[in-house]
């Protein structure tokens, strides 16, 4: 494992809590209406092709990768997490490994790796383009990345601690039940919100905030539209499309603001690539 930067230390603290097992074991299929466009625009594109699944975390996205291509790959740095996924899976090749160095994994091999849940927001910036860097060695040339990142103009960056306060009720029993179910959850969410926002930073392109999700207990990388584009055109991808996660609306190219909560992000490793190779 690489970084041990107080962000990663943090977050995973809350990947190894009860909390994260609960929210990670619900079952979903589509994180949100963007995510389910996004599949359905890379289905044709890399139906048959090995496939990468990064963060995998219980196993939410299997299926839906599997639906793509039956040559699959999954792996998460959680090794808690990443056990319910092979109880729940076996046969599928699975693998405790940390997404900023997947040295064990072949170059240029698959046709689409993925990073769903906005897993890429979870650690520094520096360690991000480290992960789109093993991202974009890990595809063949034609071959497309698809990741969620939070919107730095959305409004999931204005969310604070006095959300976690129970609605008010004119029905004293509605509210006094309120009450006791958010006394627990306000009482760590302080403690984790004071602990944790020393390490908020507005950089302009992206931001750093702790996050709601977790009772305030994880820290975040917040991106625009200009900047996300901005970094992966510089390690070398091609954007192909940009989905937000609210209505599953495709974002044009031109477009460089938005109030949707996090974004869907494909990009393509030109055909003609050489970097890495």
């Amino acid at each position: 494992m690489n970084s041990r930067s107080e962000l990663d230390r943090i977050n995973r603290m809350a990947w190894n809590s009860p909390d994260a097992t609960r929210v990670f074991t619900l079952d979903k299929t589509y994180s949100d209406p963007g995510e389910q466009a996004a599949f359905e625009w890379l289905a044709p594109r890399c139906a048959g092709e090995p496939l990468l699944d990064i963060g995998v975390g219980t196993g939410r996205t299997i299926p839906l990768m599997t639906s793509i291509s039956s040559d699959y790959t999954g792996v998460d740095y959680t090794l808690k997490l990443l056990e319910i996924a092979q109880s729940r899976y076996p046969e599928l090749d699975l693998r405790h490994m940390d997404a900023r160095d997947m040295s064990a994994l072949p170059s240029g091999h698959y046709g689409l790796a993925q990073f769903s849940w906005n897993g890429i927001d979870c650690v520094d910036y520096d360690d991000r383009a480290k992960i789109l860097g093993e991202m974009y060695r890990l595809v063949r040339p034609g071959g497309y990345v698809l990741f969620s990142s939070h919107n730095r103009g959305g409004p999931g960056y204005r969310e604070n601690i006095w959300q976690l306060l129970p609605q008010f009720s004119f029905n004293p029993l509605k509210l006094g039940w309120r009450t006791l179910r958010s006394m627990r959850r306000f009482q760590l969410g302080i403690l984790n919100y004071m602990r944790n926002v020393k390490l908020n930073h507005d950089y302009g392109g992206y931001a750093v905030k702790t996050a709601a999700a977790h009772n305030f207990g994880i820290v975040i990388v917040y991106t625009t539209l200009r900047e996300q584009r901005r970094q992966l055109a510089q390690i070398g991808f091609q954007s192909s499309a940009v989905f937000g996660s609210c209505q599953g609306n495709r974002i044009a190219d031109d477009v460089e603001s938005s109030d949707t909560w996090w974004f869907h992000f494909i990009a393509r490793k030109p055909v003609a690539a050489c970097r890495f190779d």
